[in-house]
């Protein structure tokens, strides 16, 4: 069977930044996609080119080159461009934090309002996606100051996963930090991701957590990137990275 020529439309509108694959394609079932004025009606459109396709009107650009940044999100923020009950977003900070060529990026991944640290943004919707997906298997690595009685030993069981309140959460390396008294600092790495997945194990010990950074995300390292800041990831080492996400796809 020869070789299909070009990708689906959703697709290369992630790849270009448009939004991620699974908004595009919502996009396209309000309406809101166009190719040469006619609506295209299914995200399965195949395509060799984003040529005269639209978005609300307007033309969109073929792909930049791929670009990674790092941001030291603070609290208080949500990762979202907007929020119904008014509360600040990323993208209010990422104004004066990126450089002024970013164009539109995109989070890989959420942190919570309350939780800081490491949020990787990207231009490319494609390589968010491939970074998100547990089955990609990149690390994320929070530090967790909780509070409450637990031993390293009960840590250590999280290696083989755990199942709470009906959700199961897959192997996540946990370490507690020396230290006195009952307020803790707790290294976890973990690679899915689910939603508050770092409060939800360690409340299920009965622990109380007061404060969450992320500190890492694959070979990405919070480091001393002042809170509020932005680094452009070297295009190098960024393409080294892809290469290795791409053969961690198979």
């Amino acid at each position: 069977m020869p070789a299909r020529e070009g990708d689906r439309i959703a697709k290369l509108l992630a790849r270009a930044g448009v939004a991620s694959r699974r908004e595009a394609e919502r996009m396209i079932a309000e309406g809101r996609v166009k190719l040469n004025d006619e609506l295209v009606e299914t995200p399965s459109t195949v395509l060799t080119s984003l040529a005269g396709v639209t978005v609300d009107g307007n033309p969109v650009k073929e792909a930049d080159a791929t670009r990674l940044f790092a941001f030291h999100k603070p609290a208080g923020l949500i990762t979202a461009e907007r929020d119904p009950a008014g509360r600040p977003t990323i993208y209010a900070a990422l104004r004066n934090a990126l450089p002024k060529d970013a164009g539109r990026v995109m989070p890989v991944g959420r942190l919570d309002f309350n939780t800081e640290g490491l949020l990787l943004l990207t231009n490319d919707g494609e390589f968010k996606r491939a970074l998100e997906l547990p089955s990609t298997g990149v690390p994320r690595t929070y530090r967790a100051r909780a509070f409450g009685d637990i031993t390293q030993e009960q840590l250590e069981s999280l290696i083989e996963g755990v199942e709470i309140d009906g959700v199961r959460y897959g192997k996540i390396d946990a370490n507690m930090e020396r230290g006195a008294g009952r307020n803790r600092w707790i290294e976890m790495t973990l690679t899915e991701g689910k939603n508050r997945e770092v409060r939800r194990v360690l409340e299920h010990f009965g622990l109380k957590v007061s404060r969450l950074i992320r500190i890492g995300y694959g070979p990405f390292a919070l480091d001393e990137l002042p809170k509020g800041a932005a680094v452009e990831i070297d295009a190098k080492v960024l393409d080294r990275f892809r290469r290795d996400i791409d053969r961690a796809k198979g």
